[in-house]
């Protein structure tokens, strides 16, 4: 008996060991050598590493483009999540409960595959690409957008979308969100499926109009589905690298309108050659991105909802 409890062991050592080994050298082992190069001042290149403790953190408190970068990705956080989650619902919504009214209640629009496979095509292209196909909407003189807008009579509101200060970073949070929204569409769409019809036409036979029925029953069903949604969106705000690299003048303009804090690690470490510095805006970025998660998922926790 004792010989077989050894055997079990030994066998999950022997399962469960590599997995631990290969998760200590390619995910902490990077972690560990980013917060250490933080504390220095190392060029990239050289082999001399000298240690200036937290030097590094109090330049980030006196530079002006990264407390910019900063207030960006704050208000990119406070911006996409939300509207992303709120198109999704919508999207989902009409597409599940958007028809007309049966004599079983609530019912689909037609063509309702269809929209989700439409919707959710943005997801299959690469962020990078997103940007070159948004860059020559956004063309001041041939883009699409103000093409359609001088089409129909709206001159005035024709403008260089990526060239002015005030609309730049609206410019790219639009297309974080038209890039993603599709994605929550369908997840929020598979979660609304799982909903029993009986719920659903009980609020209907209640007298609950379609809002209604969204706000006070679908959405409380489907909180677990919007809160980790949340999170990840707000992961994205956090980001913006690719978007900005490629669509922005600059990049990061004009005026670091569009400037983000992976951005200026980027140009930091590539650059500059300040690979010290720029580990201390990715370490700032890693603790600010678990902050985040923490503080969404805490403050969003509520009671289940549950189907009996």
């Amino acid at each position: 008996m004792a010989a077989m409890r050894h055997g079990k062991y030994r066998f999950l050592a022997g399962a469960i060991l590599p997995g631990l080994l290969l998760y200590a050298v390619f995910v902490l082992s990077p972690y560990a050598q980013a917060f250490y190069l933080s504390l220095t001042d190392w060029t990239g290149v050289s082999g001399e590493v000298g240690f200036v403790g937290l030097d590094n953190f109090r330049r980030l408190l006196d530079d002006r483009l990264f407390l910019s970068a900063l207030r960006n990705n704050g208000l990119m956080l406070l911006v996409v999540p939300l509207a992303t989650i709120l198109l999704g619902l919508l999207l989902a919504a009409l597409v599940n409960f958007g028809g007309r009214r049966g004599s079983t209640g609530l019912a689909g629009i037609r063509g309702g595959e269809f929209y989700k496979i439409a919707y959710f095509f943005p997801q299959l292209l690469s962020l990078p690409i997103v940007a070159v196909l948004w860059q020559f909407v956004y063309h001041p003189n041939e883009g699409l957008l103000n093409g359609f807008l001088r089409a129909v009579g709206l001159d005035a509101l024709a403008h260089a979308w990526l060239g002015d200060p005030a609309l730049a970073l609206s410019a790219v949070m639009a297309v974080l969100v038209w890039s993603s929204v599709g994605f929550y569409m369908v997840l929020f769409s598979a979660a609304m499926e799982s909903i029993p019809r009986d719920v659903l036409e009980a609020a209907v036979l209640d007298g609950a109009g379609r809002l209604a029925t969204l706000r006070r029953i679908i959405v409380p069903l489907l909180w677990d589905n919007v809160q980790v949604a949340f999170v990840y969106l707000g992961v994205l705000a956090l980001d913006g690298f690719a978007v900005v690299q490629v669509m922005t003048a600059g990049p990061g303009g004009p005026d670091g309108a569009t400037e983000v804090i992976g951005l200026g690690l980027y140009r930091s470490a590539f650059t500059y050659g300040k690979f010290g510095y720029a580990a201390a805006m990715g370490v700032t970025l890693f603790f600010l991105t678990l902050a985040f998660a923490v503080i969404a998922l805490r403050a969003s926790r509520r009671e289940r909802v549950e189907l009996s």
